[in-house]
């Protein structure tokens, strides 16, 4: 694990170096978030986000895709506001129990140690929502991802909303057209769609979310015929068709605590595991960036880190909007 993390760091900065021409041409980034926002008021930040991951990864190595994942779903719901960190009140549902997320998204403690000991150093300076992007991009690194520079400075939403996360989450069991239009509702494109789905590198998903594909894809009573044979066979000894095992895990690629591009080969060799993942091979204005990942897994690590910067930039609240939380799960 030292070697790893020694290696994370040199490679952080050759890679920041190699990125400098990508945020010279994303102006954007300036525009609202600063690369220096926290130098002064906070100095310490990235080392507090770094230890607290390495920490929560060595104890639960799952833990890196969580974090991943629950900024993505903080991000493409209504901007990356942390507002899928806030618990319910008696004003609003939120987004952490809404039904993509319940008993699915986790991580939320280390958000909250991280908030703690940001607190104890620097109190009511730095956002949650900073917080998650920084913690999303620490969790790649430590699983053997890309470094990508974070522009800072975002705040905090003081509200959430359940029935967002139905309307604007894509789904893994809709069309690729819908998704890909999510995504551009966002500012994102068809191409961060490819790469972003390639976070699938790690973690597992419960078997409801492709059970369907194993016994009766859209309704044949049958199997999808594109899945590769083997693959049914060990998926089905996973998930039994029975409801108990809905919430059993089978991991996203066949190397899912490790970020690499064995995603995007096993879509290739139709063993992806979820239908909207298996989509972007049928679909022509994707198979060749599938195609092109697979082949060259640093084309795919460079990529993964822009579109990562764009994701972060999605819906930011800036300036005097929002707030700086005190904790992460409710409004000052």
């Amino acid at each position: 694990m030292t070697h790893k993390i020694i290696s994370y760091f040199t490679f952080s900065l050759c890679l920041l170096l190699s990125l400098s021409p990508f945020v010279h041409m994303h102006p954007f980034a300036y525009s609202q978030l600063d690369y220096n926002f926290y130098d002064r008021s906070c100095p310490r930040l990235s080392m507090i986000v770094r230890y607290n991951l390495w920490a929560a990864i060595r104890n639960d190595t799952r833990m890196a895709a969580s974090l991943l994942r629950m900024h993505f779903h903080d991000c493409i719901v209504n901007g990356c506001d942390g507002s899928v960190l806030l618990d319910d009140t008696e004003d609003f549902k939120g987004e952490k129990n809404a039904l993509p997320n319940r008993k699915s998204l986790r991580g939320f403690e280390v958000i909250d140690n991280i908030k703690a000991d940001v607190e104890r150093f620097c109190p009511s300076t730095v956002s949650c929502a900073d917080i998650l992007t920084l913690a999303a991009r620490e969790a790649v690194g430590l699983a053997g991802g890309p470094f990508w520079p974070v522009p800072l400075g975002r705040r905090d939403g003081t509200t959430a909303s359940e029935k967002a996360v139905t309307e604007q989450l894509p789904s893994p069991i809709e069309p690729l057209e819908n998704i890909t239009a999510k995504f551009t509702s966002k500012g994102l494109d068809i191409k961060d769609v490819v790469v972003l789905s390639g976070g699938h590198t790690l973690g597992f998903a419960q078997c409801f979310t492709f059970k369907r594909r194993l016994f009766d894809f859209n309704g044949s009573g049958k199997p999808d015929p594109t899945l590769d044979s083997s693959a049914l066979t060990n998926l089905r000894s996973i998930c039994p068709k029975k409801d108990s095992a809905n919430s059993n895990l089978a991991p996203l690629d066949s190397t899912s605590l490790r970020f690499d591009n064995a995603y995007y080969t096993n879509l290739v060799s139709n063993t992806g595991l979820l239908e909207s993942d298996q989509a972007l091979v049928k679909d022509p204005n994707t198979a060749a960036m599938v195609n092109s990942y697979s082949a060259n897994p640093f084309l795919f690590s460079n990529d993964f880190a822009a579109s990562m910067v764009k994701l972060g930039n999605v819906g930011v609240l800036t300036g005097k909007d929002g707030q700086i939380r005190k904790k992460c799960g409710s409004v000052n």
